[in-house]
């Protein structure tokens, strides 16, 4: 037989034993914390869309003949009789509506053509306009006027030489 202050003893050492296995198995699954995460920069204003220009002409040219962009293949303010005369109406901007005019005028301003379209721009455009006469324009000079929405834009003289 085990004398009982042995026995006492024995279960003693499987207690703490017991205990020190408890505290071991409590501290391996004890969730270690995870530092603070740093916050996250703030974000860069985003651009904001530059709000459309208004509607606006940047540039007028004439000559004898246009590409299928509409502008003048070779400026020149000089013509033969037989040349169809074309103007090439660069412009810029928005507009729901607007309207271009072209008004034609020969030396002491006789008009020889007056015409107008309506456009809806939303930004770089071109728009034609030109005149034509089968037998032939009058050597001398002429002008050709520009508005837009009824307002001046500009205007070009240029000559009919043989």
């Amino acid at each position: 037989m085990v004398p009982s202050t042995a026995r006492t003893r024995s279960r003693t050492h499987l207690s703490i034993l017991a205990v020190c296995a408890a505290l071991g198995l409590l501290a391996a699954c004890k969730k270690t914390e995870e530092p603070p995460k740093p916050a996250p920069p703030p974000a860069a204003p985003q651009p904001q869309a530059a709000a459309p220009q208004p509607f606006h002409i940047t540039h007028i040219d004439l000559g004898n003949a246009i590409g299928a962009d509409k502008k003048v293949a070779a400026p020149t303010q000089t013509f033969k009789p037989n040349d169809t005369i074309y103007a090439s109406i660069q412009s810029d901007g928005a507009s729901p509506a607007a309207s271009l005019a072209v008004k034609w005028t020969y030396e002491d301003g006789q008009v020889v053509n007056e015409s107008s379209q309506n456009i809806a721009p939303t930004g770089p455009a071109v728009t034609e306009f030109h005149i034509a006469k089968p037998d032939g324009w009058p050597k001398g000079k002429y002008q050709v006027a520009v508005q837009a929405n009824g307002k001046p834009a500009g205007a070009l003289e240029f000559t009919v030489v043989d």
